[in-house]
């Protein structure tokens, strides 16, 4: 019943287009024997099918601007093979420092910044 509560609540936040890892990344490796790698491969793959029902809304709604997807895709995948070939060769406990300390510098800028 916890996993399904930690889908429906990384769901929620992924289609206001926050991003569910932020809930569900820390939920899998607190509550969970996982890894921080793993917790972030089942992200990876939960992130699939909310993001596609998440973009059907959004498309509807016309809510996305074309003429800037295809240069952020291009970068998000080369990124993307950069920081998985960096998360699956770097130390757990590491990389869970690491996105700690992102999440947290996250938040702070969401409290400070201005509308």
């Amino acid at each position: 019943m916890k996993l399904f509560i930690f889908g429906f609540l990384s769901g929620i936040i992924s289609g206001m287009g926050i991003g569910g890892g932020t809930i569900l990344i820390p939920s899998l490796i607190f509550f969970t024997p996982l890894t921080q790698q793993q917790a972030q491969g089942i992200n990876l793959i939960v992130f699939i099918p909310v993001a596609f029902a998440a973009l059907i809304v959004h498309f509807k709604e016309k809510n996305i601007e074309f003429k800037f997807v295809k240069w952020i895709i291009l970068g998000g995948v080369f990124g993307a093979l950069i920081g998985s070939f960096i998360a699956v060769n770097m130390d757990s406990s590491n990389l869970k420092k690491y996105f700690g300390i992102f999440l947290l510098f996250i938040g702070i800028y969401e409290l400070i910044k201005k509308e």
